[in-house]
């Protein structure tokens, strides 16, 4: 009989000290919670935030319609033109101007000298070979402010599956406003990029001249500082 109570008394005592034991677990994971509680709630808050608020970049658009790519080589007849279909992009990632990357993508196929002729040739395998190589490509990978409005941009440009640094001389207007545009002009050697070939009856210089007109708007985020 003493033998029972004492096993009573033993199994009470044990299970309140396990009882006491999970109390100071609690409590002891309790800040824990707390505090991982706060964290998720700042975290969504933070992620409920519009884009805007967590990064202050400028975000630029490109108006298509009202911009124009066009180009021009030196021959006996003159063979200049536009490109119908193509796309830019402007992009910051910080508000310093210079942080900037310009990038174009233009169909090859869709080059227009007004001549049928001259289209068919320059699409031809003998210079854009459009039917192996669809795009031509622009992409800054460095841009130094070279005055007030202007700048040179070094890049890679492909054109028949070829790429090479080039440079993209721009000047911006409409700085410090929600809108303007960019002027640029980039010369290239035709031969570095496999068209070595010519037009019957048409002498062609080598030096192919590329002049870029590309209007822009702000639509968010502050305006891009500019060195002084």
């Amino acid at each position: 009989m003493h033998k029972s109570k004492r096993s009573v008394s033993v199994s009470g005592l044990q299970a309140s000290e396990k009882w006491s034991c999970a109390n100071d677990e609690r409590d002891r994971l309790r800040p824990r919670a707390s505090n991982f509680l706060a964290t998720a709630l700042c975290l969504l808050a933070f992620g409920g935030l519009p884009p805007a608020s967590r990064a202050q970049v400028p975000v630029y658009e490109v108006i298509p319609v009202e911009s124009t790519i066009r180009f021009g080589v030196e021959s006996s007849v003159s063979i200049k033109g536009t490109f119908d279909k193509w796309d830019a992009s402007i992009k910051f990632s910080s508000v310093d101007v210079t942080s900037g990357v310009l990038e174009v993508e233009i169909e090859a196929d869709s080059v227009n000298t007004g001549s049928g002729m001259k289209n068919g040739k320059l699409r031809s395998k003998d210079f854009f070979d459009v039917k192996d190589f669809h795009m031509i490509t622009f992409k800054s990978t460095k841009v130094v402010q070279t005055g007030p409005n202007t700048f040179d941009l070094e890049g890679n440009f492909t054109i028949r599956g070829v790429t090479k640094k080039e440079k993209l001389t721009l000047t911006a207007s409409g700085k410090g406003t929600t809108s303007g545009s960019i002027d640029g002009a980039m010369a290239f050697d035709r031969k570095d990029y496999g068209m070595t070939a010519n037009i019957p009856l048409i002498r062609i210089a080598n030096r192919v001249e590329v002049n870029v007109n590309l209007k822009w708007k702000r639509v968010s985020g502050p305006r891009p500082v500019f060195e002084e």
